[in-house]
Parts: structure tokens; sequence; C-alpha cells
């Protein structure tokens, strides 16, 4: 039976409302959120991204049980990986025991802001795999230095290390992605129950690592107008294949997703307070092998999400 957790949504909420959030999931009974590291939301009408790491402090004070982690971060470009080191340092020393660092290979949407070069997917996976390498040697403590092919660190150290540090979890979409994660990663990160990915990403190392899978529903008891929200903020739904790794703008996302549809957006998302289809959905995850499942909720109504799994989701997974 798997873990439920709750998704907050950096691209839809100002910071103070993701710190009540975390509040109110921890409230609900959810015992793990991730939370999503923009600069950019996917389109215009999501209209936030607020710096995730002050985000993550707030939250680090605001709650005493939940779990959190980064749903992901990108430290290969936007942000060099001796400062993602440092930042998730502070964080698990602000919460011990309850944050992980959740990384992958980012999209030119966050990342191409400073004029970088946006890579092919091959060279930004060996680019992430060099990252946690520089993660991890500068979590060592002591000074250290590093001379790789992409990232060069020259006589530092962390000096605020937590007692227990944070795992790696990787993001993966395919397989290729899922063998990499499998070999470096502390556990797995994906977004569709798809159980060949959870297979790769054994292949690629060592068993019993956690595995998390984002669900995305837009819960409410009139499931029309749930339809028309999640159309409304999340027509990027879907779009498939590698366009959300490459569009660099909103406004791209927005011309892509032009001819999205109600319908369209109802096969990706869960759209209304049908328990049985919630629970299916979920079972769907756990057959696939994932056994920590976080939902993210489309658009503003968040306490409708909470007050509907609190009462008739959540018990049956406690």
């Amino acid at each position: 039976m798997p873990t439920i957790g709750y998704a907050l949504s950096s691209e839809e909420h100002r910071p103070n409302d993701l710190v009540r959030y975390a509040q109110r999931a921890e409230e609900a009974g959810f015992s793990f959120a991730l939370i999503s590291d923009h600069f950019h939301p996917w389109i215009d009408q999501q209209g936030q991204s607020p710096f995730v790491w002050s985000v993550l402090g707030a939250i680090a004070h605001a709650t005493e049980r939940l779990r959190l982690g980064t749903g992901v971060t990108c430290p290969t470009v936007r942000i060099h990986p001796a400062i993602i080191a440092q930042a998730a340092a502070t964080t698990a020393s602000m919460m011990p025991g309850r944050f992980f660092l959740g990384v992958g290979t980012g999209e030119a949407l966050n990342e191409h802001i400073l004029g970088d070069h946006w890579p092919a997917y091959e060279m930004r996976a060996d680019m992430l795999v060099e990252a946690i390498q520089v993660i991890r040697l500068l979590w060592e403590g002591g000074s250290q230095t590093f001379y790789g092919d992409y990232y060069t660190v020259e006589n530092a150290r962390i000096y605020t290390l937590p007692d227990e540090l944070p795992p790696i979890m990787v993001a993966a979409s395919g397989k290729t992605a899922a063998t990499m994660a499998g070999e470096v990663g502390d556990g797995l990160i994906s977004t569709a129950p798809d159980a060949d990915i959870v297979a790769a990403f054994e292949e690629g190392g060592r068993r019993k690592r956690p595995r998390y899978g984002q669900m995305t529903v837009c819960c409410g008891e009139n499931k029309a107008e749930a339809k028309r929200i999640a159309h409304l903020y999340w027509p990027n739904a879907a779009l498939h294949g590698e366009l959300s790794q490459v569009l660099p703008t909103p406004a791209h996302f927005e011309q892509a997703a032009r001819g999205v549809t109600e319908e369209e957006i109802a096969k990706s998302i869960l759209c209304g307070n049908d328990v049985d289809q919630h629970k299916a959905q979920i079972e769907e995850y756990a057959k696939a092998g994932f056994d920590y499942v976080y939902v993210h909720q489309i658009g503003p109504d968040q306490e409708a999400f909470f007050k509907f799994y609190e009462k008739e989701i959540l018990p049956a997974y406690r």
C-alpha cells in the first residue's frame, strides 16, 4: 500500500500560501510533500514562481512532522551544484531527518534565463551525474576541490552540514533516464504510473529504494467545473514528448497548448470527486512499483482537495 503525499505547486501559489498549504497537508494527514522549483510558471495563468529555497526555510519552521523534498530542482545550469549542495545542507539542518533533495535534468523554460546554451538530453544527463558527484563531495565536509568536464570547485567547504545527510532522489520520465537514476540516485521520482520506468531504475542499481510518483488531479464536486479549472491552469498536461524540456518561455507553452480541449486535459488529469477513481489511480501507481504517491491539486481551491482527501482517501492508506 503506497504512502500518500502532497505536491506544493510553486507555479501556482504565492510563497506564504505554499507555507500554509504545507501546514494544512501535515494537519490533514499527509506524511510527505514535494515542492517544485521553477524560475517561470509553465503558462502565465499559473502566475507564480517564488524562490524555492526561501520557501523551504519557512516550511521548516511551520511544520513539525512533514517530510519534504524538492520535486525537482535542476543543479546544472541556472544554479551551480556547489550552491545547491549548500542550500540543501542548510535546509536539511533546519528540518533534521525530514528533507530530501530531488534533482533532474531540467527544462529550458527555467534554465535558459542567463543566456547559457541549452544542450541535448545526453549532455544534460552527463551534467546531472557530475553535479551529483559535486554535491556528494561537498557533503563529505572539509575543503574540497573538483575539476570535472562541466564544473569546477576550488577550496570549497560547506561548514553547515546536517547530522543526517539528505538522500538524493533523481527524476526520470524515460527508460534511459531511469537507468541513470538507478545508478546515481538514492530514489526515483516520476510523473506517470509506468512500470518500465521502475524496472529500469531498479536495473540501474540496488533495489529497495523509494520510488515517488506524481499524480495530478483537480478535485471538486462539480466535475465539469473541475475540468474547466484543469484546462485553464494546466493545459501543458496535454503536451507530450520533448516539448516540456525545450520550449523556453510561458508564451511558447501557451502557443503549443492553444488547441488543447478540456476533454483532452481530462485524459491526463483526474477531475472530480469520484472516490473509486482516485483510489483506482493510486492503485495504478502502486502496481507499477511506486511506494510513494504525491498528489498535485490543480487550481486555487486547495482546501476542497484537503477536505476530500482527508475524509475520503487518506484513511484508506494510513
